[in-house]
């Protein structure tokens, strides 16, 4: 087997005295795709921020392509192959769409994706390239998000809820691009409300129960029985 590209090795971690994940390990190898999910408030949003180095890890241990990450700024993951996708997106609101995308491209390492194929990808972020990013619509906003992670040419993208508040045809737009996002040799861990989206488009699952671990499985082998089960509990499952 080879090394994995994430490791993640019994990760607590909190805001202040509140402890918001427990003990939470898994690997990810090169090329798998997983889907993180769970109930509001169960830590997926937490356990992203925690392995960015954006909150404390009280506990445990990640490594990245086999090294700790412990420590390490969100700037130097990125140039190490690491990027985030963040839930509200977190653009530069006072730089164009290009100056945003130019910006990550600059902090990351060369590789596949470029201006040209994003473009490519998302014709419409050319069409408004010189707009004030937060001039966009939502989706477009997410386009320029998930583009700013793929000139940073990542080895691993962490998308956090990228279809929060966005309309089922935008969504669709920004989830038919995954593909080719993903044959291009990214992995991928995706934070997602939709669990049947999650399913066609994840090699794995892990969710996610009040900050615990409580189910982990190939999408393919998992059943919506276990599903329910791992967001409400066993009683709820069984009445299910």
């Amino acid at each position: 087997m080879p090394e994995p590209l994430l490791s993640i090795d019994c990760l607590s971690s909190g805001y202040g005295d509140f402890q918001a994940l427990f003990e939470i390990s898994f690997e990810l190898q090169q090329g798998q795709v997983m889907g993180l999910a769970g109930a509001n408030g169960a830590g997926k949003s937490t356990f992203f921020k925690a392995v960015m180095g954006l909150l404390p890890r009280t506990k445990g241990a990640v490594r990245f392509q086999g090294k700790s990450i412990s420590g390490v700024p969100a700037d130097t993951l990125a140039k190490r192959g690491l990027v985030m996708v963040p839930e509200g997106r977190r653009l530069f609101g006072s730089l164009s769409v290009e100056e945003n995308l130019r910006l990550a491209a600059d902090h990351g390492r060369k590789g596949h994706w470029d201006l040209c194929k994003l473009y490519g990808l998302f014709p419409i972020l050319e069409e408004m390239r010189h707009q004030p990013a937060l001039s966009l619509s939502g989706g477009q906003q997410q386009m320029v998000a998930i583009g700013r992670a793929l000139v940073a040419n990542p080895s691993l993208i962490l998308f956090d809820e990228i279809s929060l508040g966005l309309a089922p045809v935008v969504i669709n737009d920004l989830y038919a691009a995954m593909p080719e996002i993903i044959g291009s040799g990214i992995s991928a861990i995706l934070v997602e409300q939709d669990i049947e989206r999650v399913r066609r488009t994840a090699d794995i699952l892990v969710c996610l129960r009040e900050g615990r671990k409580v189910l982990e499985g190939s999408t393919a082998a998992v059943s919506q029985h276990d599903i329910t089960t791992a967001y409400f509990g066993e009683r709820h499952g069984e009445s299910a």
